[in-house]
Order: structure tokens, then sequence, then C-alpha cells
């Protein structure tokens, strides 16, 4: 482990011997790198937790065939709706402007605890701007402590591999993050390469829109599933994809 690392691990140590609560730590668990961390530090410093994954009902088998094999000890919350229920419900897919999905299938739980997640710095702009202590905006009696914040991806991948912690497979296949399947906040490149490793998710979310759209149709795209389904694995703003729309559409009449 290098200076740098020892460095973070000891720091991660610090922060929780110190704001350890008498009821122990809630650790929002992901299955995925970061959380894996969190979890290997909150073993090693000794302090009392309990840790819980939220499942979505779009979430990569492979990720929860790891979670169950590995981490046995912690507890699934199921949803009370799936994201297909929420969509029919709401009558729109979620987008990076409205994730009601992560407010309602990924940020339940903790109420009136102290709760360590795996938010890092490194992984956007917006997170850059985070802090370590936080109440959450939707329930002020949760804080939240993000005890690798500073981490760089580096830093998160040689802790992993210097203590052979297990990780899942999905990363060694080209996966840089492995969230919900069809997740609005990554890129449409990584979206197209979800759906063609589980195409019976992308199925499902076009059926859930088209059941969506014969109860309430959209403003731009009416009650045509496809087209408002192409237009949301685009990642781009209705305008934009409407203007390309109409050229690709009078280049084919032109031909």
């Amino acid at each position: 482990m290098n200076e740098r690392l020892a460095r973070l691990f000891d720091d991660a140590m610090d922060i929780l011997h110190e704001y350890e609560p008498p009821e122990g730590y809630y650790l929002a668990f992901s299955g995925g790198k970061d959380s894996i961390v969190c979890y290997d530090l909150l073993k090693r410093s000794g302090c009392k937790f309990d840790a819980h994954i939220n499942l979505t009902s779009v979430d990569p088998p492979e990720l929860l065939a790891y979670v169950k094999q590995h981490y046995p000890d912690v507890e699934r919350h199921r949803p009370e709706l799936t994201m297909f229920q929420l969509i029919e419900k709401l009558c729109f897919l979620p987008t990076a402007r409205s994730r009601y999905c992560c407010a309602v299938l990924k940020e339940r739980g903790g109420t009136g605890r102290l709760v360590v997640t795996g938010i890092r710095k490194a992984e956007s702009a917006r997170r850059n701007k985070r802090t370590m202590f936080e109440i959450s905006k939707t329930d002020k009696t949760k804080r939240m402590v993000h005890i690798i914040l500073d981490w760089k991806d580096k830093d998160v991948w040689q802790y992993i591999r210097t203590l052979g912690l297990p990780y899942c497979c999905l990363y060694d296949e080209g996966f840089k993050r492995i969230g919900c399947i069809g997740c609005p906040m990554i890129s449409a490149k990584l979206r197209h390469q979800q759906f063609q490793r589980w195409p019976r998710h992308k199925i499902a979310y076009r059926n859930a829109i088209e059941k969506a759209l014969s109860n309430r149709p959209s403003q731009h795209f009416g009650n045509n599933p496809d087209i408002y389904l192409e237009w949301w694995l685009s990642n781009m703003s209705v305008k934009a994809f409407l203007g390309m729309k109409e050229q690709t559409d009078l280049f084919e009449e032109i031909k």
C-alpha cells in the first residue's frame, strides 16, 4: 500500500472511530467497487455497523449474484413499486433532470441514522462539491458521512487489488459503472452497451412507456413508445432530437 493510500486509509479509520454512533453505522451498500471498499473499511475499523442494499428491479443480475455470494449479511430491501410500475404510474421515463427513480428506489432507508456512503468527488463535477458530512435533503433525520470522498478511481482499485477483495465480474468486461440498467445519468453509449447485454430490460422499458402513453400521451411524442424510447436513449434534448428526426425524414424523402 503506497503512502497516499495509507494516508487515506488512516483518515477513514480516524473518522469512523471518532464519530461511531452507539447504534452503529448504517452502510448504504450497492455492490459496486466504492461500496465494497466502504464495507471493508468498516470491518477493519472494528466499528459496529449494519449494511443494506436497496434492490431496484433494474439491477444487473450478475451484481445481485455477486452480492448474494460474497455479502450474505447485507440486508436486501425490495421496492414497493418496480421501476416499470413507477414509469406506468408517473407516465414518463426518468431523465437526468427528473430522477424520481433514485429517490424512490435507491435512497430509501437510514432514517435517524448516520449513513456511510461511497460517494466520491472524482465521480462527477456535481459530486466534486460535496463535503464529508451532510444532511440528507429528503430526510433531515438522516446524516451522511462519505468516508472515501477524496479517493480517486486508482485509489479504490489499488485498495481492492492490494487486499484481494472480490468484485463483480462486470468490471472485467469493460463496465466502469454497474448501477441500474438504463440509468439516465450515464452516457448514451453506456446505455446502448447495457441494453445489448440485457435486451429484456430494454423491452421492459419500452412496454412500460407504451402503457403509460396509452393513459397520458406525450406532448412531443404522442402515444408512440418507439419514438419516445429512441429520444430517451439518445440523451439529446427534445428540441435537438426532433430536429434531427426532421432532417433524417427529409433526407429519406429526397432519396
